[in-house]
């Protein structure tokens, strides 16, 4: 996948968990999980802006691995979300839980090409 495109759908990500947060009840935990929700989902597409311009190869990689960390909290968000059930558009969610896990693997494979090119 074209650096482009990876940013795309970060940015695409970003925005779905924004419009997904709009259906959330009002209780306490669902608006406190949807705020943290939408700054995980937010940091990974903007670390990886940084990433892309790193300075170095291990620059990239320290900003690649944030990114992966903000997705996995952002997935594990979601799961909680699920299982709360705080949100109401649960096809929506189920998209977004799918597009999450992809875009994990998609970092964890660029990590570890990442990685090889420093040995």
């Amino acid at each position: 996948m074209k650096a482009n495109e990876l940013e795309e759908r970060l940015v695409q990500f970003s925005i779905d968990i924004i419009l997904l947060t709009k259906t959330i009840d009002k209780s306490f935990a669902s608006e406190h999980l949807a705020k943290q929700l939408i700054r995980s989902a937010m940091s990974s597409a903007l670390n990886y802006g940084e990433a892309r311009s790193g300075e170095s190869t291990r620059d990239f990689l320290h900003k690649m691995k944030i990114c992966l960390k903000e997705l996995r909290e952002s997935y594990i968000n979601l799961k909680i979300q699920k299982g709360s059930q705080t949100i109401s558009d649960l096809n929506k969610l189920e998209e977004l839980l799918k597009e999450n896990d992809e875009l994990i693997s998609i970092f964890v494979s660029s990590i570890k090409t990442a990685s090889n090119k420093l040995k």
